[in-house]
């Protein structure tokens, strides 16, 4: 069985009290996820709590966006939060990702990590696309985008 991991990390120059929240509450991720513009008409749905374990964010979108769901399945205030995301479209697949925030010179070191499997039409997939140059170009923008919201709410 194939197996892939994309892992990219940041210094975001705030401390993760302040980056935390960014991700914790999926109504937030509007304003940083790199997927979020890839299609203008998605539909989205928020479900569960709030915030922290048990918030969900469900997604429909055109080709590109795909659709599937979104859950906070572990939330540990200002170090960790891991979310079950499970695709439907393009392809089945289930990803476990997290988020881990450390103190680090200057800010605060965001790391966001996505494993899974491929199998199915996953594996034909990953036999032409690298998933780490796919999703990690996406992560950077993510990163990055997080990190210019946090000093936005700053300002």
């Amino acid at each position: 069985m194939s197996t892939f991991e994309v892992r990219r990390s940041a210094v975001i120059p705030a401390p993760a009290e302040e980056i935390f929240p960014l991700v914790n509450d999926f109504h937030e991720w509007t304003a940083w996820s790199p997927w979020e513009s890839v299609d203008p008409g998605m539909s989205r749905r928020y479900f569960g709590s709030g915030s922290g374990a048990g918030a969900g964010y469900e997604w429909s979108g055109n080709r590109k966006a795909g659709s599937g769901t979104m859950e906070i399945v572990e939330s540990v205030p200002s170090r960790l939060i891991s979310i079950r995301l499970e695709f439907t479209k393009p392809f089945k697949a289930l990803n476990p990702t997290s988020f881990t925030f450390t103190p680090a010179p200057g800010g605060t070191d965001v790391t966001w990590l996505m494993t899974g499997e491929n199998k199915g039409l996953g594996k034909v997939f990953a036999l032409f696309m690298n998933m780490d140059k796919l999703v990690g170009a996406d992560f950077e923008r993510g990163l990055a985008a997080l990190a210019a919201t946090v000093t936005a709410k700053k300002g």
